[in-house]
């Protein structure tokens, strides 16, 4: 049984390009989530960690940055996530995936052993969510089946945007969805996702002020500067809204049932 780690990551942003390479507290902010990914218990060596990233030039760089860091590259299709997840999961011979945003730089590490507890507790499920945690804290488990069964009746390539979907919205996956969260964790107000300059401004406050020499952060203690200092979550709390409508308009997915009859995603 062999468990690796999935990041997807390009830096061809039209928002906010090169973000993963930006550095914060004299680092890359993908190492600062790297580091929270080879934290996990079921990481057994950074080789494991893949960032799945293209075949563009335009990502020599980040490819450079993570090899020197000691994870893993794959590069693979631009737009097509779910063929770049299937290629990379077949070359490293993973049979139990962790998936992390690539996006989400200060992803609980916690949270990524829960999911991946209670996955391989249960040789039932396919695939473990977390809810009820601020956006950019999840991580996901799932199964290298599941990942063929969404490989097997996806039909849209360019999924980039939403392509967890295939996994939580199809049918195609028995789910569990981790809801227990600690209290102390909660904060709806909080926005941990990077896809604008206003979210690297929080990005780069939180760090700062917690992690000056760039050493892992812990996620409490995240939270608890959050609480402290709402300021800081107004910063980027505008972008709420325009994120999720803009998932919404991009998730234009479609799949084939276990009818083999064509279907559309309802986001």
């Amino acid at each position: 049984m062999k468990i690796g780690a999935l990041i997807p990551i390009r830096l061809a942003s039209r928002r906010l390009p090169g973000k993963a390479i930006i550095e914060v507290a004299g680092k890359p902010l993908v190492c600062h989530l790297l580091d929270r990914v080879f934290a996990s218990e079921y990481i057994k060596q950074k080789q494991d960690v893949i960032v799945c990233t293209t075949e563009d030039a335009s990502d020599d760089k980040l490819a450079n940055i993570v090899t020197n860091y000691g994870a893993s590259i794959f590069r693979g299709s631009t737009d097509d996530i779910i063929k770049r997840f299937n290629d990379a999961i077949i070359e490293h011979k993973l049979d139990y995936i962790l998936q992390v945003d690539g996006d989400d730089i200060l992803c609980a590490t916690e949270y990524m052993d829960l999911t991946m507890r209670s996955l391989l507790g249960d040789k039932s499920l396919d695939i473990v969510t977390c809810d009820g945690l601020p956006l950019g804290i999840a991580s996901k488990s799932f199964t290298q089946k599941a990942m063929a069964k969404v490989y097997e009746a996806y039909q849209t390539d360019k999924n980039d945007t939403g392509f967890i979907y295939y996994f939580t919205k199809t049918g195609l996956c028995k789910q569990k969805v981790i809801s227990d969260v600690s209290p102390e964790h909660i904060l709806d107000e909080a926005r941990l996702t990077l896809d604008y300059t206003a979210d690297l401004e929080v990005f780069s406050k939180v760090i700062e002020a917690l992690s000056p020499s760039g050493e892992l952060l812990d996620f409490q203690k995240v939270v608890q500067y959050l609480k402290d200092n709402p300021q800081v979550m107004e910063i980027n709390a505008s972008l709420e809204e325009e994120y999720w409508q803009r998932t919404r308009d991009k998730a234009k997915l479609s799949f084939k049932d276990s009818d083999g009859l064509a279907r559309e995603i309802q986001v």
